[in-house]
């Protein structure tokens, strides 16, 4: 890790700037989330940048927040991307073994990712992730590593996330006119995931849901590895609004009133508790219901399954996720009774996805909110798998020759 008395995590969402920040444990190695925070953010929409001054001026309260409850200096983060700019497709490189020897090394499946990279962009659009799936050798599937085989002919199959430049060039300026670095930018979604999703989940398959403001990111595992990711212009927002505008009162006081009172589902409410709130006036006393209030909730919720389930088909994957199930992160997970919902409208079983295996203050580890911001670490400690390319323009790096040495060293 880069010398730095800490290293931050910045998720850009949808309207805010969630961060957490971890320190190395000296004896075993591992990182301890020693803090976090989340700053509203006019300027992000959607996980895009829509105003500049205003996303650094959040970003640059957030880490100064953040270096106060660490006594320490922050110089350098890692950034998780968002947002419906980013799509992606599966594709297969390969690469003929012409040495005496035939012995796989860590370059060779360098070729062959390489290989798998030459799709067509326009202009506007950079490979932001590739992300290997599974090996060939000698057209035998299923090779987890085939570094130190011997073969003929070396095929890998990979998951390409693809994103707009320009969109990501004004994520790095509003990053850049902080006062900030970028080491790494990392698709939240992944990350998230090698965060709340267990490999024996990977490998039964399973669906991740993260339930954003503004989006919805879904990420399908099979056979240990992502093989679909798609991000829905819908999230919990939405419902935020529906409050708001039937009770008439502001964003804030509906977003409070939602995370107090509250439920996915009407049959699960055991009593119709009464509530006062402040109208949008700030001023004028008004009173609504539990019952209401689900009323309210529950068809924006059906639409957001809804839209789930239609794009779980169109995956050709729905059947992919029984087994494993679905777990649900984010924001939105929060919701009293999601996860019964969830299960009533994609048919298997689901749970919150919450932080695994991770040290550090609870309060930050235990709230979804949190997860990618914590989950941008895990990403770096799993291997680099998920490291993209140096940017043209940007400080150099490993060559991806090393990189995926070390993610074959270290992975395997």
């Amino acid at each position: 890790m880069p010398k730095s008395d800490v290293i931050a995590g910045v998720d850009v969402g949808s309207g805010q700037i969630c961060c957490a920040v971890a320190r190395r444990n000296e004896k075993t190695g591992d990182f301890e989330i020693a803090g976090g925070c989340k700053v509203p953010c006019r300027g992000v929409k959607g996980g895009v940048v829509i105003n500049l001054q205003d996303t650094s001026h959040a970003v640059q309260k957030a880490i100064e927040q953040l270096e106060e409850q660490t006594e320490s200096t922050i110089r350098q983060i890692y950034l998780g991307i968002r947002g419906s700019h980013i799509d992606s497709a599966n594709q297969r490189g390969a690469i003929s073994i012409s040495r005496t020897d035939k012995e796989i090394t860590p370059e060779d499946i360098a070729g062959a990712i390489e290989n798998a990279k030459t799709i067509r962009l326009s202009p506007d659009r950079e490979i932001l992730h590739t992300i290997p799936q599974t090996f060939s050798l000698d057209h035998q599937r299923g090779v987890p590593n085939p570094v130190g085989m011997e073969g003929n002919f070396l095929e890998v199959d990979v998951h390409i996330l693809i994103a707009s430049s320009a969109h990501l060039n004004n994520i790095y300026k509003s990053i850049a006119q902080a006062g900030f670095e970028v080491l790494e930018p990392i698709y939240g979604l992944l990350a998230v995931g090698d965060i709340v999703v267990t490999q024996e989940e990977k490998e039964l398959g399973c669906l991740l849901i993260d339930l954003g403001g503004l989006t919805t990111g879904l990420a399908i595992y099979t056979e240990g590895s992502v093989r679909y990711t798609k991000e829905l212009q819908i999230g919990s927002d939405f419902i935020t609004r529906d409050i708001s505008h039937a009770l008439r009162t502001s964003l804030s006081t509906a977003q409070s009133i939602k995370e107090k009172y509250g439920c996915a589902m009407s049959s699960l409410l055991t009593e119709d508790e009464q509530f006062d709130y402040a109208s949008v006036d700030g001023r004028t006393i008004r009173q609504s219901s539990k019952k209401q209030l689900v009323d309210i909730i529950q068809p924006r919720l059906d639409q957001i399954f809804v839209a789930i389930e239609q794009d779980l088909k169109q995956s050709g994957l729905y059947d992919a996720i029984m087994a494993g199930g679905v777990i649900v992160t984010g924001g939105g997970s929060k919701l009293s009774g999601i996860i019964h919902a969830a299960e009533q409208a994609l048919g298997t079983q689901a749970r919150v996805g919450l932080p695994q295996d991770i040290a550090g203050k609870e309060e930050i580890i235990v709230d979804p909110v949190y997860a990618t911001a914590v989950g941008l670490f895990r990403s770096e400690l799993a291997g680099g798998q998920m490291r993209p390319a140096a940017r043209t323009g940007k400080s150099g790096g490993p060559s991806i020759f090393k990189r995926l040495r070390d993610w074959a060293e270290e992975t395997f």
